[in-house]
């Protein structure tokens, strides 16, 4: 079996409970024990901090409703031209230490209950809920999702009356978010679409049972019968040790490895049921098992367009004057925030590369270093906010590297060290030996300093660099 050397095994574990670590974080751990670092990654995500760019005093809903067709267009402008402050807000928090695993598991969530809204405030509620129950207990996160405006919105449940039931929201809650496609009957996601009737929102946001709109009488659910309401079915849901199952294997997939090892996600799975859904339990087991530094869990995993730049930044500390360039990037990439495909979420793997994706990876490294220009069309997806974010085809894209870290730490090794260090840190697979050759000889004229600087932006541009 291949060995993992002690400095591989904590990048494994920044970069998949996190967005990665500075070289000189690096250096300076890498003979820390897995147990005290993950110790310390949950202790720094113990507090909740809020992402906000607007209040409620600022959403005049009632000024919206009484607006004319023009003035309510604008007002929609003003609401997604804030959701791009938030997006670029996540994006800053996600480079931060202070935080970083409630931040990692927060974007999982948002793949898992994927959704979109017109509304900032209602998306930066839901972002916030996901925050909050990130590490917490799945049953409570399941609840406030469930009432969220943003998800009864999306999921139509506004429309969901009990002389006409709408079962989209009632699906897609066991489909999607618990129990997984074939755990249930058409009979059963009936009786619970009857069971969230009348679920419904004020204008400020908050849950509202619209009892004139909602079914009182019995149901069958799951093989029991009564006057069951929406909480109840979600408490029946969490019930199902089938939730626990799917969960697990999707958390697994995320952050061990797409290739699922069934006997491990069953262990895990039924300590997941035992513990009441406590999502930092299940977390910590696994960051802690031998099995998840194994090398076949190593390396593996296509970084997705976030983990991609938000790595790429806090490797080198990489600083942008004007941010806005970060969201046409998150576009041509394939993934903004607040922005899934649709309420399956984003695929991963393999789906990240495609002949577009894999030539902004590959020159993007060179291009900021140059402080050059890039010309990309952003794929066609159909969506009008999508395309309002990021609308211009030609882009000017100016960021600034730290090298200081590197230069302090490397300036007196010889060039064989130098790259074996450089090398170290930022593949977390071995690189060919032709490779190898070919970057040596490509800078061996150079200074020390441009030697570290050119190496790394070489590097950077391999395929090696795009997993983790």
């Amino acid at each position: 079996m291949l060995q993992i050397n002690p400095q591989t095994k904590i990048q494994h574990l920044y970069l998949r409970a996190g967005f990665g670590e500075s070289f000189a974080f690096i250096e300076n751990n890498k003979k820390e024990s897995v147990e005290k670092l993950v110790s310390q990654l949950f202790k720094e995500s113990e507090e909740v901090r809020d992402l906000q760019v607007v209040d409620s005093n600022q959403l005049k809903m009632g000024k919206f409703l009484l607006a004319d067709k023009d003035e309510k267009r604008e007002m929609i402008r003003d609401s997604i031209a804030k959701i791009k402050d938030l997006n670029l807000m996540w994006l800053d928090r996600m480079t931060e230490r202070q935080g970083m695993l409630r931040e990692k598991m927060t974007l999982f969530w948002h793949g898992h209950f994927a959704c979109q809204s017109a509304n900032v405030f209602f998306i930066q509620k839901q972002n916030n809920i996901l925050r909050k129950h990130a590490l917490g207990k799945f049953g409570d996160l399941l609840h406030a999702i469930s009432k969220d405006p943003a998800m009864l919105q999306f999921l139509n449940n506004k429309q969901n009356r009990k002389d006409r039931p709408n079962e989209n929201f009632a699906r897609e809650v066991m489909e999607l978010f618990t129990l997984g496609r074939g755990n249930y009957t058409e009979q059963d996601i009936k009786n619970a679409a009857r069971a969230f009737t009348g679920w419904d929102f004020e204008i400020s946001g908050d849950f509202i049972l619209r009892r004139f709109r909602h079914d009182y009488g019995e149901k069958t659910f799951f093989g029991k019968t009564g006057k069951l309401e929406g909480e109840d079915i979600l408490n029946m849901i969490l019930e199902n040790k089938q939730t626990a199952k799917f969960l697990t294997g999707k958390i697994y997939k995320y952050f061990v490895n797409e290739n699922m090892n069934e006997e491990i996600v069953n262990q895990l799975a039924t300590s997941f049921y035992q513990s009441d859904y406590d999502i930092g339990k299940l977390m910590r087991e696994i960051f802690t098992s031998d099995w998840f530094y194994e090398a076949r869990n190593i390396g593996v995993r296509i970084k997705s367009p976030i983990e991609y730049l938000t790595i790429l930044r806090k490797q080198f500390n990489l600083g942008f004057n004007d941010k806005e360039p970060l969201l046409f990037l998150q576009k041509v990439l394939g993934q903004m925030l607040f922005y899934p495909p649709n309420v399956a979420g984003w695929k991963e793997g393999k789906a990240w590369i495609d002949s577009t994706t894999i030539v902004i990876r590959t020159q993007l490294p060179e291009m900021l270093y140059r402080m050059g220009e890039i010309t990309l069309q952003p794929k066609e997806d159909g969506d009008v906010n999508t395309e309002f974010f990021a609308k211009n085809k030609l882009r000017t894209i100016k960021a600034t590297y730290d090298w200081q870290d590197f230069i302090t730490i490397l300036g007196k090794e010889n060039q064989e060290d130098i790259f074996a260090k450089i090398a170290n840190y930022l593949f977390q697979v071995p690189i060919a030996e032709e490779t190898k050759k070919m970057l040596l000889q490509n800078i061996k004229h150079e200074s020390k300093e441009e030697t570290i600087k050119n190496l790394i932006v070489a590097m950077v541009t391999l395929p090696e660099y795009q997993v983790c």
